[in-house]
């Protein structure tokens, strides 16, 4: 049986902001474009912020990469915290959605929601469950579903079709206890940055996206946003 397709997300922070709105998360903490790496434009951002999604083009070398770093971390083994929430992807298009779940999951402390919030039912419906039953609950959550198509619908650019080929996908960085995690729904399981800071979270994640850059050198197509705490 093939697995479920929804109409991809646009990197659109206003978008984003709406969205998570729509599903009971309040204002008080928002999403917002970082305009590039260097100190001063990183200087520009609202603090404090408390998770980094990032968007990239999936290469032919990217998934040679991502390959082996699951091959090596398999080998020499991984930590991960048990208070780390991470989800796999079971529906296509999904990852501008699980990028958003991850950072809401991860930042429940921070951030405040409606009492009859749909993704806080959703995160705490499934905080007990592994990464592979979430995204199966997930496929069946239909007022995420419907929001996050409305969502995709509402970007400057039109939505691609269903069966459009989409080769960007969303990752979301967090910090969970002081250490750096990159959560990926197409990764097996998150993989760790080293130490981080709520102070530090945004420099420290921009590091790791200067990596995907440096990667595909004569690629353009990365997007960076951020969740910050409304000023």
């Amino acid at each position: 049986m093939s697995s479920p397709r929804w109409l991809p997300l646009e990197a659109n922070p206003e978008v984003m902001t709406k969205f998570v709105n729509s599903l009971g998360m309040k204002l008080s903490w928002q999403f917002g474009d970082v305009y590039g790496l260097d100190p001063v434009l990183l200087g520009m951002v609202p603090r404090p912020v408390c998770a980094v999604l990032l968007l990239f083009p999936i290469t032919e070398k990217y998934e040679t990469f991502k390959q082996e770093e699951e091959e090596r971390l398999r080998s020499q083994g991984h930590e991960v915290s048990p208070d780390v929430y991470f989800m796999r992807q079971t529906i296509g298009n999904a990852c501008g959605t699980i990028g958003i779940i991850h950072a809401v999951a991860n930042n429940l402390a921070h951030l405040e929601f409606e009492p009859d919030s749909a993704m806080k039912k959703f995160v705490e419906l499934t905080c007990k469950m592994n990464p592979q039953e979430r995204g199966a609950v997930l496929e069946k959550d239909e007022s995420i579903r419907v929001m996050h198509e409305s969502s995709a619908q509402e970007g400057q650019t039109e939505a691609p079709g269903l069966d459009e080929k989409v080769n960007l996908h969303f990752i979301a960085f967090v910090n969970v206890g002081g250490q750096l995690y990159e959560l990926d729904g197409r990764k097996p399981f998150p993989i760790l940055h080293g130490k981080t800071s709520e102070d530090t979270l945004l420099e420290d994640a921009s590091e790791v996206c200067k990596t995907f850059m440096a990667r595909d050198p004569q690629e353009v197509r990365f997007t960076i946003i951020a969740l910050s705490k409304d000023s």
